[in-house]
């Protein structure tokens, strides 16, 4: 018969024992009092009386405990069962999602869980569900989010070039200003508001269909509107028109909103009437267009949504008056929340410098 296995010599019983009082581990206070009783010159049969377990598993504990102390006599996770799914699969998986389908090839336009299960099981002979798949993306990091429109010709390299070369033109500005005059920087565009007026998302019970007012008739006008990430503050206008005249007016509102002896530095599309030689811009502005077809530079396309989204949309304007009155207290809403401004209007290449 095979000798005892001896305990460790860094602890005592007086030292489990407190152990045991402090833990609020059941089947770890148990263990330490048992082996408690080892040190103390009990028996392994009295040892497995107060543990109330067979003389194996007294054993088993010792061992644990002189491997790895008293963390060895905490009940670890079960392994659980082993996934279908290994490592290289995976990313597999992640390298699909990413590229996304080809239609011609695939049949889709975008992955579904069932589209993918089908291409782990064409690829690797794995069959999942819908829902394990569904599982396996969220643990990878993914989510399904609507995405964001893009420019059908959108120029990628001329848009990233833009971004890196801001600091150089942000230097052409400065260059032409008084020493130390503060510099701010602005993000102008406009949104038509009328009575064909947007539906939103809404919460509805599953399996309803949830309804909202639409009016067809196509009374309209535009909301001006400019944000100073940096700063938190706004300027805009309610017009009836988009033109020169109209973008005259919304820049010398600029110009009187930007801080007393600063600059601003006003970035904007390349539309008809903010490129327009007839524009008159005040000398304490200096325009600085974007990219064409690259919205998504521009954060005030993010305030228009936010905008749409909680203050403007699923109503019916009866009037002119009624869609201008929506408008200028959406704005004044939005000016109100100098944190909203900061928050959806920060872009880490305009305001890094």
């Amino acid at each position: 018969m095979g000798a005892a296995i001896g305990l460790r010599t860094d602890f005592d019983g007086a030292a489990l024992r407190r152990l045991a009082r402090k833990t609020t581990i059941a089947n770890q206070s148990r263990r330490l009092l048992a082996l408690a009783e080892i040190y103390d010159g009990g028996s392994r049969s009295d040892s497995a009386r107060i543990g109330g377990v067979g003389l194996q598993i007294v054993r088993d504990w010792v061992m644990r405990f002189n491997a790895r102390g008293p963390d060895g006599l905490i009940d670890g996770k079960a392994p659980g069962k082993r996934p279908k799914l290994n490592d290289a699969q995976r990313q597999a998986l992640v390298a699909i999602v990413e590229s996304g389908p080809i239609p011609a090839i695939h049949g889709v336009v975008r992955w579904r869980l069932i589209d993918l299960a089908q291409w782990l099981y064409a690829e690797f002979k794995v069959s999942l569900d819908e829902t394990t798949v569904g599982r396996e993306l969220k643990k990878l990091g993914y989510v399904k989010l609507t995405a964001r429109p893009r420019h059908h010709a959108q120029d990628t390299e001329a848009l990233e070039a833009f971004k890196k070369g801001f600091a150089t033109e942000l230097e052409k500005v400065r260059a032409r200003l008084p020493h130390g005059a503060a510099i701010e920087i602005w993000f102008q565009d406009e949104a038509r508001v009328g009575q064909k007026n947007k539906i939103t998302r809404r919460w509805a019970k599953r399996g309803t269909r949830p309804s909202a007012p639409h009016d067809q008739r196509t009374t309209s006008t535009y909301i001006f509107g400019a944000i100073c990430p940096a700063l938190g503050k706004g300027a805009g206008l309610v017009l009836p028109f988009c033109n020169t005249d109209a973008m005259n007016l919304h820049l010398a509102e600029i110009a009187r909103t930007v801080a007393l002896g600063a600059h601003a530095v006003l970035l904007m599309d390349q539309a008809g009437w903010h490129m327009t030689t007839a524009l008159i811009v005040p000398e304490n502005i200096s325009i600085i267009p974007l990219p064409a077809k690259c919205p998504e530079l521009n954060p005030v396309e993010n305030i228009w949504q936010f905008m749409r989204d909680n203050w403007i949309s699923n109503r019916i304007f009866e009037s002119y008056n009624e869609i201008v009155d929506h408008c200028c207290d959406a704005w004044n809403k939005l000016i109100g929340q100098p944190g909203r401004i900061m928050s959806i209007g920060h872009r880490r290449w305009a305001h890094e410098f």
